[in-house]
């Protein structure tokens, strides 16, 4: 009888939703990233290939360490936005460990929300926020959503 109730009262609920884990998040991140450097390295082939120049330019120059870091984390941000924006809150890594991004209320996110979340990953140490449990990083806080996990969660 209570496992009847606890239905009808889940088939009522509009969303239920789950936050997806530390372990699917960090594999989410270290999938994301890892496709974000193939393509990096892609491009910078197909780049050498064309101007060679270019490339000598750029290693040539004095202190590029860290600008390079800093121009590589801001193309991973867009990288991440375009990719949330046009998957609806998904990634490689969110396709593969069945997860998404949602507002709070499980609604999709829109495109400017998947833009602020991939530029909220460019803030240092970024990563290191979603350690914890529950697993709720500053992309998420700051942008009010959650990454869900789909196989527990009931959304729209």
């Amino acid at each position: 009888m209570q496992t009847e109730q606890i239905s009808t009262d889940l088939l009522n609920i509009e969303n239920y939703l789950v936050r997806a884990e530390s372990g699917k998040r960090f594999i989410n991140y270290v999938i994301d990233l890892i496709l974000f450097y193939i393509i990096a390295v892609g491009i910078g082939v197909v780049l050498a290939l064309i101007s060679p120049s270019t490339i000598e330019g750029l290693s040539d120059s004095d202190g590029f360490g860290l600008i390079d870091r800093i121009i590589t984390l801001i193309l991973y941000a867009l990288y991440m936005s375009v990719i949330e924006s046009v998957f609806k809150g998904k990634s490689l890594g969110k396709i593969i460990t069945k997860t998404r991004a949602v507002n709070l209320d499980g609604s999709r996110i829109s495109t400017s929300t998947a833009f602020a979340r991939g530029f909220s990953r460019a803030v240092p140490f970024c990563v290191f926020s979603a350690f914890g449990s529950p697993c709720n990083p500053w992309q998420d806080k700051w942008t009010n959503t959650m990454v869900i996990d789909e196989k527990k969660s009931i959304f729209n």
